[in-house]
């Protein structure tokens, strides 16, 4: 088998494990929607920052936080199981080497965050909740690439260090959670304390909530968009070069 037939093997193999699990399903799609609605319902015709709308805030941060989630613990829980049923050796026997592997989990992660973003928005675009989308949001498919490779590099460092399953929903949630509202998903980052909004920049959410919200709300230029992709970029790097030193093929190595 060539790397080629491989790697589309291995991506529909996970494409389709993805969207059978309904449980996944839900976690990655309906349970973020849940914020997105009651958040919506909450602050409905709410403005914030100078009249910008309050659905402008929370719709690409619930997107964000959704996109994270869903990058984080995929590949998270399927290296955990993979090297528990070593399913890793397996894989290190093989002519199809690791890299593939993990090439089509990103791009089948890639795929489940433009699925969201597009499902989220168009609930956003919603008369009743009014999001106001400029013609610039093209500019959120590279943000979301590179924070889709951030969090994936992060989901491989928990799902390098736990060894079960309760381990890594602890671990990501101890992650993310926090996370979430320091980075201004649930509560616009401009409406934080400034120490908060200082600190909150050592978080790679944050980088990828504050592109979506510009790019959305048509504030965004390339200066700034650069930023930001490059401080997913960075995380990416630094977390892969983590999980490259924590990586192990067995439980029993």
């Amino acid at each position: 088998m060539t790397t080629t037939t491989a790697y589309s093997a291995l991506t529909r193999a996970t494409y389709l494990a993805s969207i059978r699990d309904r449980t996944t399903v839900f976690f990655t799609f309906a349970f973020p929607l849940v914020f997105l609605v009651v958040f919506g319902l909450l602050f409905r015709g709410q403005s914030v920052d100078g009249g910008l709308a309050y659905i402008n805030y929370v719709a690409p941060g619930v997107l964000s936080w959704g996109v994270g989630n869903a990058a984080l613990f995929g590949p998270a829980f399927a290296l955990m199981h993979w090297r528990r049923d070593d399913i890793l050796r397996l894989i290190w026997r093989t002519p199809t080497p690791l890299p593939t592997v993990l090439a089509s989990r990103f791009v089948v992660a890639v795929v489940v965050g433009l699925s969201q973003a597009v499902l989220f928005t168009a609930v956003a675009l919603l008369p009743f909740f009014g999001l106001h989308l400029d013609g610039s949001w093209p500019l959120a498919l590279p943000l979301l690439f590179f924070g889709v490779a951030a969090f994936l590099a992060m989901g491989l460092v928990v799902g390098s260090l736990a060894d079960t399953p309760e381990a890594v929903a602890a671990i990501a949630n101890c992650v993310m959670v926090p996370m979430a509202f320091l980075s201004g998903s649930f509560y616009p980052a401009d409406l934080l304390p400034g120490w908060i909004q200082t600190m909150s920049w050592v978080l790679p959410l944050r980088y990828l909530d504050h592109g979506l919200t510009d790019v959305l709300a048509g504030r965004a230029d390339f200066a700034s968009l650069a930023v930001d992709c490059g401080g997913l970029a960075a995380f990416t790097v630094v977390f892969g070069l983590i999980a490259a030193r924590t990586f192990r093929w067995s439980n029993r190595t």
